[in-house]
């Protein structure tokens, strides 16, 4: 067999922090000039991938295309460590005007490979994939400043667990890259015998269509991005008329995590819609003028004219007064919707803001016997300026008369809102309150809202569970609604195990409908890492709202400083919390999770007003920014997207341009900026969470298992990098490929025992 040529450190390290699916390594020898010569790493335009699936069987197809921006002609080898229980199908390569051949090596002779690179480049990087078999091809030549495409395919079947399937993609591709990738792209086209129940994926934000109850696609796209997490989705043929499915993470001796997924897809039994009652109560106080009541104006009238026949509605402004359109809820007949649209389009935004007589007015329409559902989308750009304005008497107000048979869905827009009242309303209400910057578009939240609420399956749905297991701490902890065509993902923890029932009972026009499923809380799954993550993310966003809406005490604190470092939920929010728990419990420098903060006193007492803020601020760009930030928490589908967008929302808290936060990276830390709000953004971002544990960098570029700090007096070990001690390690513990890959110098805590991995 031909020996790997290799890179030199300098360019490899570069390359092959490729947490990724098929890379290049390449031999500088051919062509190199003599003397001293600085290669740049290659660069790959685009990476896309392409799925089908047909019930349990998929067909991935992966169309990448590297560029040389290299003037010397350069030969590689391509390397592409196959998912577990995958089979090669097709390899595609020209050559010279012709295909050449790869071939596909064990795991046993994979392993070799990816050691022997791990001793030549001191990188270990590759660690990850020890284990998998390994695709393998002579790569020449990339010629200069030249693109070189490759293409290859491979099936496997797909496992299911409690009637859930999934499918994986290795995606990790932070540092594959010498620059971020032009197109990234994952389609996932799904076929299915039985209806297509669930849809969901833990790791992305991904678009679904449905092409009837059998079918449906599912996609992922950004642009100029550094790809690091890797790609998962799962789905679940019917079973009922909504799909309920379970899935558990649970370690011997502690405590479980499930999530529970419900669903009614595409089509129910019923072969009309249910009927609702939505009432649209618009602010036109004077503040609104301009492009805020055009939007909001447009957005209603979509409203208006997507009720079905059977709903009935009402419309009302508010200003200094109040005006409602019918006086009643109304039929949504042609006439009606018509003379709605009429009365939107001639409002003009005049006066002062009566919200307490608004919403007693909008409460008070809904008739005493009624089984509908009855929303209310309330539309406000300020604070109550006439009437009642106290924020706690409102909210009373609306509790009092909602009586748990109402959802207020508010939507605030602008920074004048008070954020602080629009929360709790909808707290009280079993909704949910959006707020809309001025450079969004409210046409497009109102309306995107809307269409996902148009036809509801399962009015005041409560979860029950019978059998072995108890479950506790659930969020959302009082179930929303469920709707045709939307999905509910619960999280929480579970004591015992074994055989249980899992039932979702609720009512539509009246009739009390039951979903039931039987299901197994297991003894010991610790598969489903993201599990516990997603519900830590979404326990801390309930925590940080209850400290925001309602006041802050010991037990709050200490519980999300505790989940915050565990599982990196690490924002400037969370960061004065950590820090000041660690001076207080005297954590040695070198252990402390962010010691570059805690030494900067500038950027300490950004952080330190940053939360006495986030306590006491009700309006402003920081207070939309707090509310925001627990929303994007609370209500999270994935624990990598909600920490993405969390740190955006608190980046923009601080006054910092609201952009994206670069991935993280093992690489030292930029020179630090003379901002100190942005030394606060460098400083958190300063995590990872790799295979269920979050490491902080020290300032000596040191990788620390955030466990280390709980097992003071653990035995400890230290391995030297690269010697035979730690390929011991690695072929020996599994489960620390993902933690030795991070780099050359890394501590992690292993079955008691505290691993420090040094040069």
């Amino acid at each position: 067999m031909k020996r790997l040529i290799l890179l030199p450190v300098l360019l490899c390290c570069s390359i092959l922090h490729a947490k990724a699916d098929g890379f290049i390594i390449v031999d500088p020898g051919h062509g190199r000039p003599p003397g001293p010569y600085a290669f740049a790493p290659l660069e790959i335009t685009y990476h896309h991938v392409h799925v089908k699936i047909n019930g349990q069987i998929a067909t991935t197809v992966v169309d990448q295309e590297f560029y040389n921006p290299n003037p010397q002609r350069l030969e590689g080898t391509y390397l592409f460590p196959v998912p577990k229980g995958a089979q090669i199908d097709k390899f595609s390569m020209e050559i010279g005007g012709r295909q050449v051949e790869a071939e596909l090596l064990a795991a046993d002779k994979a392993r070799s490979i990816y050691e022997e690179i791990v001793r030549k480049l001191r990188d270990p990087a590759l660690l990850e994939y020890a284990g998998r078999d390994v695709f393998k091809v002579r790569v020449f030549p990339l010629e200069p400043n030249s693109p070189k495409r490759i293409q290859l395919s491979y099936s496997q079947v797909l496992p299911s667990e409690s009637g859930l399937i999934s499918y994986f993609y290795p995606l990790n591709t932070e540092k594959f890259s010498a620059k971020p990738i032009k197109n990234v792209s994952v389609k996932v086209e799904l076929d299915s015998p039985k209806p297509l129940k669930t849809i969901y994926s833990p790791s992305h934000t991904v678009q679904i269509k449905r092409d009837g109850p059998h079918r449906a696609t599912a996609g992922y796209e950004a642009s100029d991005a550094r790809p690091d997490t890797d790609f998962a989705l799962y789905f679940a043929p019917e079973k009922d008329e909504v799909g309920v499915n379970l899935l558990t993470c649970k370690s011997a001796g502690e405590d479980g995590y499930f999530m529970l997924l419900a669903s009614p897809g595409v089509e129910t039994k019923s072969a009309k819609p249910a009927p609702k009652d939505v009432a649209f109560v618009l602010d036109t106080s004077g503040s609104m003028a301009g492009k805020k009541i055009e939007q909001a104006k447009k957005a209603l009238q979509f409203c208006v004219e997507n009720l079905n026949d059977s709903d009935r509605f009402e419309v009302i402004r508010f200003s200094t007064d109040v005006e409602p359109l019918f006086g009643k809820l109304t039929e949504a007949t042609k006439e009606n919707r018509e003379r709605a649209e009429s009365f939107v389009r001639d409002l003009r935004a005049i006066g002062a803001t009566a919200i307490d007589d608004a919403l007693r007015q909008v409460l008070a329409s809904r008739p005493a016997e009624n089984d509908r559902p009855f929303m209310i989308v309330f539309l406000t750009d300020g604070e109550p300026t006439v009437g009642e304005t106290d924020e706690d008497t409102i909210v009373a107000h609306v509790k009092q008369q909602g009586a748990g048979r109402t959802r207020v869905f508010c939507f605030g827009i602008g920074e004048d809102v008070n954020t602080h009242l629009l929360d709790k309303i909808a707290e009280e209400t079993r909704a949910a309150a959006q707020y809309v910057l001025p450079e969004e578009d409210l046409e497009i939240k109102v309306s995107s809202f809307f269409s996902k609420i148009t036809e509801p399956v399962l009015a005041n749905p409560v979860l029950r569970v019978t059998g072995g297991a108890r479950i506790s701490k659930m969020y959302p902890q009082s179930l929303p609604d469920l709707f045709k065509g939307g999905q509910l993902i619960v999280v929480g923890r579970y004591t015992g195990d074994g055989a249980a029932a899992v039932e979702i009972e609720g009512t539509v026009n009246g009739h009390s409908r039951k979903f039931e499923q039987d299901v197994k809380f297991a003894a010991d799954s610790p598969e489903t890492e993201f599990i516990p993550r997603l519900w830590a993310t979404r326990r801390v966003g309930y925590l940080l709202d209850e400290i925001r809406l309602h006041g802050e005490n010991a037990e709050l604190r200490d519980e999300v400083t505790q989940l915050a470092r565990r599982y990196g939920i690490v924002t400037p929010y969370t960061a004065y919390l950590i820090i000041e728990d660690e001076t207080r419990r005297n954590v040695p420098l070198t252990m402390q999770s962010m010691p570059q903060l805690n030494t900067d006193s500038a950027a300490k007492q950004v952080v330190q007003q940053n939360w006495s803020a986030f306590r006491n601020r009700r309006g402003g760009e920081g207070a939309l920014a707090d509310a925001r930030y627990g929303s994007t928490l609370r209500l999270a589908e994935s624990p990598a997207v909600a920490a993405a967008s969390g740190a955006i929302e608190a980046d923009r808290a601080l006054g910092l341009p609201a952009t994206a936060a670069p991935p993280m990276s093992a690489t030292p830390m930029a020179a630090p900026s003379g901002d100190s709000r942005e030394r606060v953004a460098q400083y958190t971002q300063k995590t990872r969470f790799v295979n269920g544990r979050n490491f902080f960098q020290n300032q000596d570029q040191q990788w620390i298992d955030s466990g280390v700090q709980g097992v003071a007096n653990a035995k400890r070990v230290r391995v030297q990098f690269n010697s035979p001690d730690y390929f011991a390690l690695a072929a020996r513990e599994s489960r620390a490929l993902p933690w030795l890959a991070m780099g050359r110098n890394v501590q992690f805590v292993l079955d008691g025992t505290v691993y420090e991995i040094y040069e």
